[in-house]
């Protein structure tokens, strides 16, 4: 059962709905889920109609009652699972039933922004029922910093369980983990984190903070990476200069890595990541500090040596999951890249032209939740989850073509 408090703080949360979930008042996390027993399917809710720009739109809820879900990936039988930041990670079925938590789950620091965040499907899932999650670790005196894990899912469990990642060195505070994790095609496994709200170490090589980070799948480094062989650089890190990624995808035209990332107070980004490019948080950024003071590391919006943004966001949307809808030549979403909105409230829809961003759309106004991920299913329709005490999966249905 919530207490007053935690009333208190998520009434204070709704009120200020211009901050992003990376504002110290945002992204509170409560205890453990209440109950550990199967959930039924929701009551049938009948489907939203909503306007888009290239038509109607039809927006069913799935599932409801989750304790702020975070990530979402679709099993092969078309359930799927979702992380709870709390710590738990259930099963979702086509019926809207939701799971007892999954066992044998590493430990997770549900504090703050922490907790439990991505879980994506091993790229063998079909042979080898691999799962990796990323999360909060606790560390030594109250530090934590982002994990990744992977284990084998068989009936409710996940067992074998291996760390393959420790975001080092662990620090203090409850904010910016990031996190999402993206495999490519030749063997890899980038993993996006926040700087902890250490600004100066997106700067430091020889601190994981604030670093895109690219593996093997066991969780060896590439010998490739571009700071190997460096004795004052991780060799883990892929690029750096990043304030709070998460959001994260593989552009399925190209290959190309795009990645999302919250900016202070205004500027948040999109960014087409490439080995060893600095991206310049905290010394150039596009917001201020929540106080409205400068950031104080901040010389500008650009140097010499440091990457623009793609794309840019002046007033932070709170951008956070990512996905693509693509090879889809009968929708009239074809070519889009979708983004949650967590301050706006919304599911934000890019029009691109090759890499190039030519329109943005609002969609999902009328629900007025937090969305956390977004996901394109299976069946063709895109899926979010919203980030809420009771949280949900809505499946969008795209416009008809004319």
């Amino acid at each position: 059962m919530r207490n007053a408090s935690h009333r208190l703080a998520t009434a204070l949360l709704l009120a200020l709905p211009m901050a992003a979930c990376n504002s110290p008042a945002n992204g509170e996390a409560k205890g453990n889920a209440t109950t550990a027993a199967e959930q039924p399917a929701p009551a049938s809710q009948p489907a939203q109609t909503l306007t888009s720009a290239k038509g109607q739109v039809r927006a069913t809820q799935v599932a409801s009652g989750l304790d702020h879900p975070w990530g979402l990936a679709f099993l092969p039988d078309g359930s799927m699972l979702v992380t709870e930041r709390s710590g738990q990670l259930r099963r979702v079925g086509a019926d809207g039933a939701v799971s007892a938590p999954v066992t044998g789950l590493p430990k997770v620091f549900a504090t703050g922004q922490g907790g439990l965040l991505d879980v994506v499907l091993a790229p063998d899932f079909a042979a080898s029922q691999r799962i990796y999650l990323s999360y909060a670790e606790p560390g030594d005196n109250g530090t934590a910093g982002t994990a990744v894990a992977y284990g084998t899912l068989a009936d409710g469990a996940l067992a074998d369980v291996k760390v393959i990642y420790r975001q080092e060195p662990k620090v203090d505070g409850p904010n910016h983990f990031g996190s999402r994790l993206v495999f490519d095609d030749a063997g890899h496994l980038f993993i996006s984190q926040g700087e902890r709200n250490k600004r100066a170490m997106s700067q430091e090589l020889d601190k994981l903070q604030g670093k895109l980070v690219r593996l093997n799948l066991d969780g060896s480094v590439p010998q490739d990476n571009p700071f190997v062989g460096r004795a004052d650089a991780r060799p883990e890190i892929y690029s750096y200069g990043h304030r709070n990624m998460q959001g994260m995808a593989r552009d399925p035209r190209t290959g190309t890595l795009w990645q999302s990332e919250h900016g202070p107070r205004g500027g948040d980004e999109i960014n087409l990541p490439q080995p060893g490019k600095n991206y310049g948080w905290p010394v150039i950024t596009h917001g201020i500090n929540y106080s409205g003071q400068p950031i104080p590391e901040a010389e500008g919006k650009a140097k010499d040596g440091m990457e623009q943004p793609h794309h840019l966001w002046e007033k932070s949307p709170g951008v956070s999951g990512m996905a693509f809808y693509t090879g889809r030549p009968e929708s009239p979403w074809n070519d889009s890249l979708f983004l949650g909105s967590l301050a706006e409230r919304n599911l934000i829809r890019l029009t691109l032209d090759g890499d190039k961003v030519v329109g943005e759309e609002r969609l999902l106004n009328e629900i007025g939740e937090r969305v956390r991920d977004v996901r394109v299913g299976p069946d063709g329709n895109v899926y979010v989850v919203t980030d809420e005490d009771d949280g949900k999966i809505w499946r969008i249905e795209p416009p008809k073509a004319p």
